[in-house]
């Protein structure tokens, strides 16, 4: 059975979508309307604080019947690491993906905290390995190593992550790492190793996917990008022996019916700020990632022109994370989709919405039942 996780606005969250600020966390304006912490006479009141609200998605998405809860990283958000320990306190059968690069850690104090939060949350940690898009990002965390040589020190990362595990003596010797006698002490060694989704879609990406990642997660792309790259996935790791699942990342916006959620999607499109965009995109560098699918839109695009086949491009300009590409419709339209993706080999998803935490409910207890269940195949309608 396919995996679905939820996504925790560790950056800040609207509680509306057609907002052009973060109302939910202190990564925006404090003002009034905002939550968590609110706003009282023009003074931040801090009583209910941000991270309570990270804990409210978190169990939101446990309630709804997610598996588990992507916990993604960025210069300007919380720590995840920080986040999950928190979120594993606190919930019961929730598993929490921790994004991370390899370049932030040495391996095998990766390890020993990886095995003392699989010991603490009963074996309910997942990882989003990231290995870097370059350019400005990257050298934010100070990293200058080239593309090529950073797929070469997570390879020699995880080497020595899953080398470490069970607690014997390792020795390794690589380009980036090299340890004699190294283990991890009783009890944290033979803890469940934590499955690896995976991002990248270069050759060389793909070609340390192979070797290690349980599932190759990417970005939503139009089909037949997707069915490319899980087969040149596939091609790889077979030489090692391995199978590599599928798995996509996506916004999502469903309601009781096609009309209602497209509504939601219209409202906020005559709300966005394109002086606001269009600055941010003339000061925007590049780095050096391959395989993210972009569409374009400006201010004189309709909602209309951002439908790629039967999903919808227009999620990044309303300032959503992740792929532009997403799902809009209804509740029976979202599973048909989804049921789609399985039948091409798709086994994880990572959903994503705003507000993170009404929206869970929406896409937890309305889709995914149906999704799991054996509901009739729809004629998908776009409008």
């Amino acid at each position: 059975m396919a995996q679905f996780h939820w996504r925790i606005p560790i950056h800040g969250d609207k509680g509306d979508i057609s907002s052009n600020n973060y109302t939910r966390g202190t990564w925006g304006p404090l003002v009034d309307g905002n939550h968590a912490p609110t706003v009282i006479n023009g003074e931040a009141d801090y009583r209910t604080p941000y991270h309570d609200y990270l804990l409210q998605v978190a169990k939101a998405a446990e309630i709804a019947g997610f598996d588990g809860a992507l916990i993604p990283s960025f210069a300007d958000s919380e720590d995840p690491w920080v986040i999950a320990s928190s979120i594993a306190r606190h919930t019961k059968t929730l598993r929490f993906m921790i994004a991370y690069q390899p370049a932030w850690f040495d391996p095998l104090y990766a390890a020993k905290a990886s095995a003392s939060l699989q010991r603490l949350s009963g074996g309910r940690l997942l990882f989003n390995i990231i290995t870097g898009g370059g350019g400005p990002g990257q050298l934010w965390w100070g990293d200058r190593i080239a593309h090529a040589d950073r797929y070469t020190r997570t390879t020699e990362f995880l080497d020595v992550l899953k080398g470490v595990w069970e607690g014997k003596p390792f020795k390794y010797n690589g380009k980036f790492f090299q340890f004699e006698e190294a283990f991890l002490p009783e009890p944290l060694a033979g803890q469940r190793f934590p499955e690896l989704y995976f991002v990248g879609s270069s050759d060389v990406a793909l070609a340390a996917q192979g070797k290690h990642a349980d599932f190759d997660l990417t970005h939503l792309e139009p089909e037949q990008n997707l069915i490319t790259k899980f087969n040149r996935v596939k091609e790889l790791a077979s030489k090692d022996g391995r199978t590599v699942k599928p798995a996509v990342r996506f916004n999502i916006i469903a309601r009781r019916t096609p009309e209602e959620a497209w509504a939601v999607v219209r409202r906020a499109w005559q709300n966005v700020n394109w002086d606001a965009i269009e600055a941010r995109r003339r000061n925007q560098r590049g780095g050096d990632g391959v395989g993210s699918w972009r569409i374009d839109a400006t201010r004189n695009s309709r909602v209309e022109d951002l439908i790629v086949e039967d999903l919808w491009g227009g999620f990044g300009t309303l300032g959503s994370q992740g792929s532009p590409l997403g799902f809009v419709g209804s509740y029976e339209q979202a599973a048909e989709r989804i049921d789609k993706f399985i039948r091409l080999g798709v086994d994880g998803f990572v959903l994503s919405s705003t507000p993170a935490l009404e929206e869970a409910f929406h896409v937890g207890e309305e889709v995914l039942p149906l999704v799991r269940g054996s509901a009739p195949t729809l004629k998908l309608a776009k409008f």
